[in-house]
This record gives structure tokens, C-alpha cells and sequence, in this order.
């Protein structure tokens, strides 16, 4: 291997040498700090392609590969470094490596000082290849580490902030314990909390009052029984409009006459859905008609165009289920309109009842209705519903007789009772602390389940 060895004092000079003895086009192999100065090895362009075996019809090398290999190796001469193309400074080892991979193994090439400088270039090949499947895996969990502590953080930035708002707004933080006790939405609290007046004397008056103004209730239900027309009651599968309906068809009939009412149910699934309803409308001297689809509903609101009202008990069904769609439109396509009202289950929790109203109100609702007053524990979760939602509270169902158990919506008596319930000792009260770790990873907590929806 015909390999140039100079030794100058600067790397300027060694260049300068090797453009003299070599020419422009000469291969550096490497250079390296020697005492007294640098060293540079390199090589003639041309011998590189001189040291390929000539191409003979008698070689054990196949004509074919050795044109492959005096290919290889020019292509491999043009790719390193030149001495026309390399800058007059302190340069990095370069070596022929794709000439020292493609030498043919027959014949091993004499030892000289550039093999150092060769397996050096190995090693730094190696040390530097494409990243594993490992070290891609290494980067996930790099990169999943420092999400877990940006939420970490987070959380306990807001968990400060919270615990500051005691000192730094004491009527606000009490307003905000307030409505998260008595059961009202994060979301409200925060609006409620943002509207605060700062120069607000009494925040709990104020509270209420502000409550009972977004509350939108029927102050008297003579418009309703005089105006007449057609209701729907829809709602998930329990939540009281069976009874409802035969409580509203008691005062329809008080006031008008059981000949001015008819009562129509979808409800086919439920075993002796029909017969409760046709029981009540025995009792009240009431027809009741069964329909199945829009156009057995379409026929009988054409049939009963001469009463003055007209109460629909739509089946039941989850807030969940696609058929809930199908309902409203059948809804939709009766020819004339229908007024739907909707029931909500005081007894369910804010988050299912916040399902229900976005499931059913596919195309407006007229109001609603809530039952089972009597049986919930606390009544911030559904009047929160009905205010961030604006809708219409008509009545309050408080138990099973009919129609004894059915009221008109009171402003004043909803909030005070929504604020009266909660105490102490129940089990889901929060103090201080908790209640500022509970807000303090909220937006955390939306945040993550927005990304993964």
C-alpha cells in the first residue's frame, strides 16, 4: 500500500507538503497530534484502483466481480476526502473504509501504520449507526418520564394556587367550597367564581341570588293548560314518565274534561308499560292509543286533531342507545308540532344527567321536568344541569301519587334546598386540603382526556 506518511509542525504545513509530493487529488487516510507537530497519512487517488487484481479470464475472481470491484473501488477513491477540498486546520480522521470492506478476502493486504487509523474509523462507525429498536424505545420512555412531571408540576402549581385563594379571596374561596359541596359542577363554580363582584360584601347572598336568576322555572301553569297542544315526555328508562304523564293528564282533565284529552304511547318493549298507562286512563276516563312508528303517529294525531291535548309516553331507552335519534325524529315527523319535555332523575349523578340532555336534545327541547325530588340526596347536580343547559323547569315530581305529587317549580325553595342537604358527615364532603388537591388536577385530568379522544 503505497501510504504517504508527513510529520510538520502545523497542519498547514503538512498540507502543503503532502499538495507537493501527492498532488491535489491525494486521499487523506488520517491525521493525528504527534509530538513535535501533526502526522498525515494519505495515498495517491490512483492506487487505490491499482491495488484491485487485474481482470483475468483465469482468475478464480469471476470476470463480472472484478469489474464490480475496480467499480467499487474508484467509487470509493471519489468519495474521500481531497486534498483541493479539505481546509487548512485541525481535521477529523477520514480513512477509506468502503475500500477496506469491499478488498477481496482471498488475500489479506500487507500490515502498515494506516490499519490503526482503519479500525478507529470502525469503531467510530459503529458507535454512531442507526438507532436500535432499543434506544427508540429508550426515547419513549424519555419522553412519556417528562410528560409524567410536566402533569406533576402542574398539579401542584394549581394545588398552590387553590390554597392561596383563602387568603387572597376569602369570600371566592368560600363560594367555590359552597357549590362543590352542595353537589353543583366545577364549571359553574368557576363561572359563578369569575362573575364575583370584587367589592361583593356578602358572596352567599349574592351566590343565591345570582342561582335563582339563571334558574329558568313556569311561573304559573295556566299558559300550559289553556294553551294545550301536544307533549311528548321522553327520558332514560326509569326516570318517571309513565307517572308523570298520568299526573299531568289528572290536571288536564281537572280543568277541561276527560273528552279534551287523549293519551298516546310508544313504550312496546317494556312488559306492562301500556297496561300502566291504560290503567290511569280508566281511572280518568281517558283513551289511550299505542303507536309504533312515525306514521302509526302521524295517523293518530290525525284522528285526534279535535282534542285539546294530546300527551305522548315515549319508551325509554338509554342516553346511550342510537335509537334515541330514531326517537326524536319520529318525534319530528308527526305533521304537526310536538312539544317535548324531558325528564331528568334528581337521583343521578351530575355527569350522567349532563349525557342525557345532550342526547336528547337533538333538535331543541321545550323544557323539563325533574322527578324524584324526593328521593335525592342533593339537588345541585340537576338544577346545575338545567341552568348550563337553559332549560325550561316546568314541574317537580316528588313522589307516586297522582296527581297529588307534582308541583310547580319554585325558584327560592330549589336553591335552599340544593344548599340545606348537604352536611358534615356525609361521606363525599371534602375539607380544605382535599378540596383544593381535588380542583388542583382538574385541568390536568381535561387535558388528558381530550388528547386521547
Amino acid at each position: 500500500m503505497n501510504v504517504k506518511r508527513i510529520v510538520a509542525k502545523t497542519s498547514r504545513e503538512a498540507m502543503r507538503q503532502l499538495r507537493e509530493v501527492l498532488g491535489p487529488d491525494a486521499v487523506i487516510l488520517s491525521n493525528r497530534a504527534v509530538e513535535g507537530g501533526v502526522e498525515v497519512l494519505a495515498m495517491p487517488a490512483e492506487a487505490i484502483a491499482s491495488m484491485a487484481p487485474p481482470v483475468d479470464e483465469t482468475s478464480p475472481m469471476p470476470r463480472a466481480d472484478a469489474e464490480d470491484f475496480h467499480s467499487r473501488a474508484k467509487d470509493a477513491a471519489m468519495r474521500q476526502p481531497r486534498l483541493r477540498d479539505t481546509p487548512v486546520r485541525e481535521a477529523a480522521p477520514q480513512v477509506c473504509d468502503d475500500f477496506t470492506r469491499s478488498a477481496p478476502t482471498r488475500s489479506a493486504p500487507p500490515r502498515s501504520e494506516a490499519e490503526p487509523a482503519v479500525s478507529f474509523r470502525r469503531r467510530l462507525i459503529e458507535r454512531i449507526a442507526v438507532p436500535t429498536q432499543e434506544s427508540a424505545e429508550m426515547t419513549q420512555s424519555i419522553l412519556a418520564e417528562l410528560k409524567a412531571m410536566r402533569a406533576r408540576l402542574e398539579t401542584r402549581i394549581d394545588d398552590l394556587a387553590w390554597r392561596e385563594l383563602p387568603g387572597r379571596n376569602p369570600a371566592g374561596a368560600g363560594l367555590m367550597r359552597d357549590l362543590l359541596s352542595a353537589g353543583f359542577s366545577a364549571a359553574l363554580a368557576r363561572d359563578m367564581l369569575d362573575s364575583l363582584p370584587h367589592d361583593e360584601a356578602d358572596a352567599q347572598v349574592w351566590m343565591r341570588n345570582t342561582l335563582m336568576k339563571r334558574l329558568n322555572v313556569m311561573q304559573h301553569e295556566t299558559s300550559l293548560l289553556d294553551e294545550g297542544g301536544v307533549f311528548a315526555l321522553m327520558g332514560p328508562t326509569g326516570a318517571g314518565k309513565t307517572t308523570t304523564t298520568a299526573k299531568l293528564a289528572a290536571r288536564f282533565v281537572v280543568r277541561h274534561g276527560a273528552d279534551k284529552l287523549a293519551l298516546l304511547t310508544t313504550d312496546s318493549y317494556r312488559i306492562g308499560g301500556h297496561e300502566q298507562l291504560r290503567i290511569y286512563g280508566k281511572i280518568l276516563g281517558v283513551t289511550v292509543h299505542a303507536v309504533r312508528d312515525a306514521a302509526d303517529l302521524k295517523l293518530a294525531l290525525a284522528e285526534l286533531r279535535n282534542k285539546h291535548t294530546v300527551l305522548i309516553d315515549t319508551v325509554g331507552m338509554s342516553q346511550r342507545d342510537r335509537a334515541v335519534a330514531e326517537q326524536v325524529e319520529m318525534l319530528c315527523q308527526a305533521g304537526q308540532p310536538i312539544k317535548r319535555l324531558l325528564m331528568l332523575n334528581a337521583t343521578s349523578h351530575g355527569d350522567t344527567l349532563n349525557e342525557v340532555v345532550e342526547a336528547y336534545r337533538r333538535r331543541g327541547l321545550d323544557g323539563c321536568i325533574l322527578t324524584k325530588v324526593d328521593e335525592a340526596a342533593s339537588l345541585g347536580p340537576a338544577l346545575d344541569c338545567a341552568i348550563r343547559h337553559d332549560l325550561l323547569v316546568h314541574y317537580l315530581a316528588t313522589g307516586q301519587r297522582v296527581p297529588e305529587d307534582l308541583h310547580l317549580a319554585n325558584r327560592q325553595y330549589l336553591i335552599h334546598r340544593a344548599f340545606k342537604t348537604r352536611t358534615l358527615a356525609s361521606p363525599w364532603q371534602l375539607d380544605e386540603h382535599e378540596l383544593a388537591y381535588a380542583m388542583s388536577g382538574y385541568s390536568v385530568h381535561a387535558e388528558s382526556a381530550v388528547s386521547l379522544g
